[in-house]
């Protein structure tokens, strides 16, 4: 197991990307050469609108910026990024510390920031930190939407149950479609499989058997759309 594995987690899908924007080059490449050695992947930009071309070109999990580039000032190129992308992790490296600086990158939400010269082992501290942080969101967004889901998946039943149960509501579901499940906590594309009797999508998409009761008015709807 190298070490990017360790930080992530031998089993983990997530494979983290980072892209390295410094203009000197030994600087550069020596860096790249340590975090290519523990097993990221790393891409360089010696410029900062090279790191927005390259931004606009891949996905990446991790930003390592320098401050004094020959273009843009690197606090705005990550001023830029977190704009598009808030989840993005950043970490400064910089030979030219100011508060001004160091209080602009909290701010933004920048994970460190790093005076050169750092040491090896600060500097991957660093990044370990920033990608665990970063690795921290990503389950929070599975958890979240393994939430969701399970909610969509009880709320069709609650909208199918009363259907069967309810004359008056069958006949409002029947006539105004997904207008009688503004009440309900569904996506649109659950409220119009819903109302137009898509069976082949509530069956994907709900996690178990449903009855013949709860899928009587899936039934019915698909009768009136054969006529």
């Amino acid at each position: 197991m190298n070490q990017a594995q360790a930080v992530m987690g031998a089993g983990s899908p997530w494979q983290p990307r980072i892209l390295l924007m410094e203009d000197e080059l030994n600087m550069a490449q020596g860096l790249q050469m340590v975090l290519q050695e523990v097993g990221y992947a790393v891409d360089l930009a010696r410029t900062g609108r090279a790191a927005l071309e390259k931004f606009s070109q891949k996905l990446f999990d991790l930003l390592v910026a320098d401050l004094r580039l020959p273009d843009i000032d690197g606090m705005e190129v990550i001023k830029t990024v977190k704009e598009k992308k808030p989840e993005m992790q950043a970490i400064v490296i910089t030979g030219y510390p100011s508060v001004a600086s160091a209080v602009t990158a909290v701010k933004l939400g920048v994970h460190e920031y790093l005076r050169k010269p750092f040491t090896q082992d600060e500097f991957m501290a660093a990044v370990e930190g920033a990608l665990k942080k970063k690795e921290a969101s990503i389950e929070a967004i599975l958890v979240e939407s393994e939430s969701e889901r399970l909610i969509q998946e009880q709320e069709v039943v609650r909208v199918l149950d009363r259907a069967s149960a309810d004359p008056e509501f069958w006949h409002e579901l029947m006539e105004m479609g997904s207008l009688a499940l503004k009440d309900y906590r569904l996506s649109m594309e659950a409220k119009a499989a819903i109302a137009s009797g898509d069976l082949n999508w509530i069956r994907k998409h709900h996690g178990g058997e449903l009855t013949k009761e709860q899928l009587k008015f899936i039934y019915k709807r698909l009768e009136r759309e054969a006529w």
